[in-house]
């Protein structure tokens, strides 16, 4: 944790938080925090700061919090093919630790119904392992989610109306990546990622009917886990120059 978090609802009334979970572990064990000692926090949603430990007992961690920091807003949306729910709870706490703001878990051709009755769709599993990605990166800002088991719904009736205008990059194997204008790097790119198998035909049709342009880093074929970590990078390099 490089950074602990907090609930807005942990934070008392006179700046007080009261630790006594895996984060109060972590100031004694990792940190080795004593009382006087400041150490860095925030407010998941909120602003950043520091906090200084007032007791660092076996039983409880006590904080005063000063947080006044704005930190910066997630750069990246995405568009996901429904992974394995064992990827996808490994996932989480990545995209929140990579920037991502929006996540649309999608249902495709090439991906099983079965995957959207994972637990790892639910807000209650996945929330803490965004949690711990933002504060493995510093962040606050937790990731919005949304589910979408049909494809055709969705590209048709929200995708603009939740994307409207920005850059739109369509991943697929062997691709032509087009060539990156100065413009693009001033909108909040949104990227596509299909399932293993990749996009079928008329999805890839209905993707690039919508302004979606092909971006690819070569002809292998990656594991979901392993393209979307290389995908976020490579354009989060790409749009800073």
């Amino acid at each position: 944790m490089n950074r602990i978090l907090f609930e807005p609802e942990e934070i008392a009334p006179d700046g007080t938080v009261t630790l006594t979970d895996v984060r109060a572990a972590h100031i004694r064990e990792v940190l080795g925090a004593s009382a006087g000692q400041v150490i860095r926090t925030g407010t998941v949603n909120g602003l950043a700061g520091t906090s200084c430990v007032l007791e660092a007992g076996e039983q409880r961690v006590r904080l005063r919090a000063d947080h006044r920091q704005s930190l910066p807003e997630p750069w990246v949306d995405l568009l996901l093919a429904a992974p394995r729910p064992k990827v996808l709870k490994r996932l989480w706490p990545q995209f929140a630790a990579l920037g991502v703001g929006r996540i649309v878990v999608l249902n495709a051709f090439k991906v099983e119904k079965c995957y959207f009755s994972s637990q790892w769709l639910e807000p209650r599993h996945y929330r803490p392992l965004l949690v711990e990605g933002l504060m493995q990166a510093g962040l606050t800002r937790l990731p919005e989610v949304l589910v979408r088991p049909r494809f055709k719904p969705f590209v048709e009736d929200e995708l603009d109306a939740r994307f409207p205008g920005g850059l739109r990059l369509l991943a697929h194997p062997g691709a032509r990546t087009p060539a990156w204008r100065p413009a693009d790097r001033r909108a909040r790119p949104l990227l596509a990622v299909g399932p293993e198998g990749g996009w079928t035909e008329y999805e890839l049709r209905m993707l690039e009917a919508r302004g979606f342009a092909p971006f690819s880093l070569g002809e292998r074929v990656l594991r979901t886990d392993t393209a979307c970590v290389a995908l976020v990078s490579v354009v989060g390099y790409l749009m800073e120059g």
